[in-house]
């Protein structure tokens, strides 16, 4: 069994819920609530947030609601509401980078999954931000989870009322565009 050292948790490790949590289903994107005492397995603990499976299914548990496993929460982050428009997209850059495939143990960024993003000002003064990203290949399951938890994760700050992910092929991902941390963690060299 490999440990997350970050979480303490082990690949495969059954733990009891410690309260109702709500969840992100895999790969639907989906929000349900998991009941309190049902009985998980640790699938994969990167970043803030750990996934797990239940009576054969996987779901995405976010770092807020890590107490439901007994561990620290890791609060939703925000921004200062005074930040500039660089710290903005810095702040979005950094979101991104807590963002995992659920089957792959290395964020969207470093895996050159994001091909950009954008930060609009809408007519009612509202903040959107677009963010441009791929898979890694056409037929992959993961994408509504990766573009939820992005949402989330980026709705955290009070400057952003809407997150648009949109999913693109062209250009097609290749492995030349993971970062070379990525391709040393995942032995692709």
């Amino acid at each position: 069994m490999t440990m997350d050292a970050k979480h303490g948790l082990y690949r495969g490790q059954e733990m009891p819920l410690q309260r109702d949590v709500e969840v992100i289903s895999i790969p639907f994107g989906k929000t349900i609530t998991l009941p309190e005492d049902s009985v998980v397995a640790v699938m994969q603990a990167k970043g803030s947030s750990v996934s797990v499976s239940y009576e054969g299914r996987l779901y995405l548990i976010e770092g807020q609601d890590l107490d439901a496993l007994g561990l620290t929460p890791t609060p939703r982050p925000t921004l200062d509401p005074a930040a500039s428009e660089e710290e903005m997209e810095a702040f979005v850059w950094e979101q991104l980078r807590t963002c995992f495939d659920p089957e792959i143990p290395v964020n969207i960024v470093e895996l050159g999954l994001v091909y950009g993003c954008r930060i609009e000002r809408l007519l009612s003064g509202e903040r959107m931000v677009t963010i441009r990203m791929t898979l890694t290949a056409p037929g992959c399951g993961m994408g509504d989870v990766i573009a939820e938890d992005a949402r989330r994760k980026i709705l955290g700050a009070p400057q952003f009322s809407k997150v648009h992910v949109e999913i693109v092929f062209d250009p097609p991902w290749s492995r030349e565009m993971m970062s070379e941390e990525a391709r040393l963690e995942l032995g692709m060299f």
